[in-house]
């Protein structure tokens, strides 16, 4: 097959339509208009560049439609091209997003961006999201504030910021009632709660769970909470490893409870031992943080007689424990 019909190819078929005829579906929850999430059983795949790139957040996996159909099927490249052209005509799903685009100007650099929008204060709609659907506490909150790393997002939502080393903003996560997404054109690096002066460094996959970890630990002191914003991406690693670089420095991988979570969790195993320094891993007992946090939050409701009949879960904080060794 001649060049000139490999980019047609490329053209007429989209990475999702591959996904979804593999058995994939998408994690609308976990996807963005630019990276839409796609699972099956454990398996995870991210589509971006308008349907015509992908990545393995669980691997270093990643490329165009062809190297798509090869890594799925475990194929050859003139295989992989019989496949796709069988699916010529194919239109796959296109996920039910519940906002709009963004109104900001896109000729406006991040940092600009970042410094149009209001601080949340007491009462406000970010306040609301943050202190009523996430449970986090005012404290928390205010903890943020003090560092500079919150702003108001549009429709109730938050901007959590992503800093470099020097504490210039690079992009920043956004979480709201109705969405989840990264600042348009920004770059992840990590959401940094607490003191930069620190030995311990814990690594979440979300800035609420950054924040929600901080809550449930008192804002232990000598800890960095940090964020990769669920992804992992080069400036990420950059930025861990300078932090690990601090003698004495140990590091806590406290992603979520789930296959994403524990491959991110070997790679701070990797970075940990590769500096030769201390490393943990800090499982929660839900899903996420949050998760745990605002069933800790609802027992301790209940025991001031706030809430119903006790529901008897399970939220005290899970031992931090080094992974067994295989």
């Amino acid at each position: 097959m001649e060049t000139r019909d490999i980019e047609d190819l490329r053209g007429r078929v989209a990475c999702a339509a591959v996904l979804e005829k593999a058995g994939f579906t998408i994690d609308l929850k976990e996807s963005t208009r630019r990276a839409v999430k796609h699972r099956r059983g454990g398996e995870i795949i991210i589509v971006i560049h308008d349907g015509r790139g992908w990545f393995d957040p669980l691997s270093d996996a990643k490329g165009d439609l062809f190297s798509l159909v090869m890594h799925l099927d475990r194929i050859d490249f003139a295989e992989a091209v019989t496949r796709v052209v069988d699916l010529i005509g194919f239109v796959a799903s296109e996920p039910a997003w519940t906002r709009q685009s963004r109104t900001s100007d896109p000729e406006a650099s991040v940092p600009d961006r970042w410094k149009t929008r209001r601080k949340p204060w007491s009462g406000s709609a970010t306040w609301r999201y943050l202190s009523e659907t996430r449970l986090l506490q005012d404290a928390i909150i205010r903890a943020a504030l003090t560092q500079d790393i919150l702003r108001e997002g549009p429709k109730g939502s938050m901007w959590a910021a992503h800093t470099d080393e020097a504490g210039g903003v690079t992009g920043w996560e956004e979480r709201g009632p109705d969405w989840r997404g990264f600042a348009s054109g920004g770059a992840k690096t990590l959401f940094r709660l607490g003191s930069p002066d620190v030995e311990r460094f814990c690594v979440t996959e979300a800035a609420i769970d950054a924040m929600s970890l901080a809550a449930i630990e008192g804002m232990r002191e000598g800890t960095l909470y940090l964020s990769t914003g669920g992804g992992w991406s080069p400036a990420t690693d950059r930025a861990i490893r300078a932090l690990v670089a601090r003698p004495g420095a140990q590091l806590v991988a406290a992603t979520d409870a789930n296959s994403q979570g524990e491959a991110f969790a070997a790679r701070c195993q990797e970075i940990a031992e590769s500096a030769d320094r201390g490393w943990l891993r800090l499982r929660p007992s839900g899903e996420d943080w949050n998760a745990v946090l605002k069933t800790k939050g609802l027992e301790e409701r209940e025991r001031r007689g706030e809430g119903r009949e006790r529901r008897g879960v399970e939220t005290r904080l899970p031992h931090a424990r080094r992974p067994r060794q295989g």
